[in-house]
């Protein structure tokens, strides 16, 4: 099972590819010098096999590797996410 998290700007949201198929995304908007995630989900068939972590890690790696904006972490998921990964929680203060 081959996956890949990318970047839609188009659709304001990341997606997780496996083997090509969209298995979740995570919307986002844009506000000022933000990235406020909104919404995180994963495909039904897809869920119980670790993913929305995989979501969350790629998507925040993306920003921090493509912006400088400051992540405000509406999203449930992606606040627990954030608060169980120290390594990131410096994207909530740049």
């Amino acid at each position: 099972m081959a996956s890949e998290v990318i970047h839609d700007p188009a659709m304001t949201r990341y997606e997780l590819l496996v083997d090509g198929v969209q298995a979740g995304l995570a919307d986002y908007r844009l506000r000022d010098d933000e990235i406020v995630f909104v919404h995180t989900e994963i495909d039904p068939k897809f869920r119980g096999q670790g993913l929305a972590n995989e979501l969350a890690r790629g998507a925040l790696n993306l920003v921090r590797a493509e912006s400088e904006a400051r992540v405000v972490a509406r999203c449930e998921f992606i606040k627990k996410f954030i608060g169980d990964n120290p390594e990131y929680r410096d994207l909530l203060s740049r």
